[in-house]
């Protein structure tokens, strides 16, 4: 009786039952657990593919440091670096699959440009301001968050004499750079206005085409008619360029 009384139809309390098997009696939560497992195990292959040259490059760089290209070293080498890709993974990068090849010879012959400009400027600020020069730590947020750009963006901007990354706040995707012979607000904003540049030659280069539809819709709204991949560096004595 007191067993009876306590029993409830699986339909009359609402609630999803599983079968005695485990799997679950609605047809739309069977599929939605097969499509997760599926997705699941198709990010896993793909990631795998991805970090293929990785291990290459790492069981290069193994051989290298040993001095030795034999079967043995090159086998040992694979499983370390299979090792090192599975126990130490990166988070996954997403990749945008396009990429503007006249975009990317813009970037390239400016940023070549920017380098060769900004090397003369710091030597001349050095012989003329001396131990006198002033410096700024200054924070940019970028539009994205996309790891592969704000990465690009560091590297970019770092790689250009005048500033130095220390720190990026992956979180908001912020920017923080110890740049060289910053004397007022206005030029504090000078460089943050480079460094946003230059995530917009990124995206025009090889942004997702979300990306590239928020920065045409920023360019509308600016009236900008440029619209190439053109690296700007600040000018260290003063402006930007």
């Amino acid at each position: 009786m007191s067993g009876e009384a306590n029993a409830t139809d699986p339909a009359e309390d609402g609630r999803v039952r599983d079968d005695p098997s485990g799997m679950p009696r609605d047809p739309e939560v069977r599929k939605a657990r097969r499509d997760r497992k599926v997705e699941k195990i198709r990010r896993r292959n793909h990631r795998f593919i991805v970090e293929i040259p990785l291990i290459l490059w790492l069981v290069l760089v193994w051989a290298v440091l040993w001095g030795e290209f034999n079967l043995t070293n090159l086998t040992v080498g694979v499983i370390f670096a299979v090792l090192v890709t599975r126990v130490l993974a990166l988070p996954p990068v997403t990749l945008s699959h396009r990429f503007n090849v006249l975009q990317g010879l813009v970037l390239g012959v400016t940023f070549l440009y920017q380098v060769t400009k900004a090397s003369f400027q710091v030597l001349w600020v050095a012989i003329k301001e001396g131990p006198n020069v002033r410096s700024a730590i200054v924070g940019v947020q970028l539009r994205t968050g996309n790891d592969l750009l704000i990465t690009a963006v560091a590297n970019t901007t770092g790689l250009i004499p005048g500033s130095v990354l220390i720190e990026v706040d992956r979180s908001t995707g912020t920017l923080y750079f110890h740049v060289l012979n910053v004397k007022n607000d206005a030029e504090v904003e000078s460089f943050r206005q480079v460094v946003q540049d230059t995530e917009a030659a990124w995206i025009r280069m090889l942004g997702t085409h979300q990306e590239l539809a928020m920065l045409h819709e920023e360019d509308e709204r600016l009236g900008r008619k440029r619209r190439l991949a053109v690296l700007r560096a600040p000018n260290l004595s003063g402006g930007d360029s």
